[in-house]
């Protein structure tokens, strides 16, 4: 999960080798902490929150599959 987050936010911005992914793990469930460059937030975050909320989507279409709730929190 921490992987396929990672790739995608790398995708997405300017300066990929700013991107970092921290996991929280927890009981029942992950926490990914995703942090980029401050000029790349926007891109990660997409008009009106649409590329954050597809990836929430894919996070939860994978997380599903191994019957664990994942989050993706985005650190400004």
């Amino acid at each position: 999960m921490k992987e396929l987050v990672t790739y995608i936010a790398q995708s997405l911005v300017d300066k990929p080798e700013q991107v970092t992914v921290a996991e929280v793990e927890g009981n029942q469930t992950t926490v990914l902490e995703l942090t980029v460059a401050k000029e790349d937030l926007g891109k990660v975050i997409g008009k009106q929150g649409r590329t954050a909320q597809a990836m929430r989507t894919i996070l939860s279409a994978v997380s599903s599959k191994i019957r664990k709730r994942t989050v993706l929190e985005i650190i400004e």
